[in-house]
């Protein structure tokens, strides 16, 4: 199981090595994406809080990248946080997510993206439920759900 400690760790030594990459230019992504998904994912945007419809659902299910389908998040580790955005305790697989210190706001945070396209997802806080007391705050926008 992931933990602060352990997030901490790969932003100072770098995040898990990635299954694979995919890499394309920033004129390959808008040509792929919704103006919405490449402001959030590509610009390091954020959506506003309770503008998704995604909070609130917990049917079964997998969450994946929007702008690669890396698989991201499972249901099973959603929950309400009341944040305003969806919210998991874990991510599928340790690899999925790289980490990264944001400083961009005058507060120290930590940056989740898709570890396989960089995608800008949203952060992770050490304010979870346990058992790992994380939480993965991220941006409806840059999930795509698939039902089992």
């Amino acid at each position: 199981m992931l933990t602060w400690e352990k997030i901490e760790k790969f932003i100072k030594c770098g995040s898990p090595k990635p299954d694979k990459k995919v890499i394309k230019t920033e004129n390959e992504w808008k040509n792929l994406l919704s103006e919405e998904v490449f402001y959030i994912t590509r610009q390091g945007g954020t959506e506003h809080a309770f503008s998704s419809e995604m909070c609130s659902h917990f049917e079964p299910g997998i969450y994946s990248c929007a702008c690669c389908s890396n698989v991201l998040f499972n249901t099973s580790k959603k929950y309400d946080s009341q944040s305003g955005w969806p919210s998991f305790t874990e991510p599928i697989k340790e690899n999925s997510i790289a980490y990264k210190a944001d400083t961009k706001r005058l507060m120290i945070r930590v940056e989740i993206i898709c570890n396989i396209c960089e995608a800008h997802l949203g952060h992770v806080f050490p304010d979870g439920p346990e058992p790992s007391k994380l939480r993965y705050c991220v941006n409806a926008l840059s999930l795509k759900r698939k039902k089992y």
